[in-house]
């Protein structure tokens, strides 16, 4: 299968689906509210503006808790995806 790759601006884009370039990883597997919402606030201080922060968490509350968080804070929640019975979030620093 032929796949078109577009390089714009440090993004790949590979039919249609966008990759962006992950800043920091945060796993939050086994932990409970609140816990995965004050690590993700403490990882989201350690990157720069603009950057990507991924979070993999295993609580089905961090869906709307995620969402919520950023709406929140301001940082924009970039993609919000269930993997392998885990939920894993992209957001971009504001």
């Amino acid at each position: 299968m032929a796949y078109t790759h577009i390089v714009l601006f440090g993004t790949l884009l590979i039919t249609g689906v966008v990759m962006t370039t992950v800043a920091e990883k945060l796993d939050t597997r086994g932990l409970n509210c609140p816990l995965p919402i004050l690590k993700t606030r403490k990882a989201i201080n350690i990157i720069d503006s603009g950057e990507i922060l991924e979070v993999t968490a295993s609580d089905p509350g961090s869906v709307k808790d995620m969402a919520s968080f950023c709406e929140q804070t301001g940082n924009r929640l970039v993609s919000s995806n269930e993997v392998d019975s885990s939920y894993v979030f992209l957001i971009e620093k504001a």
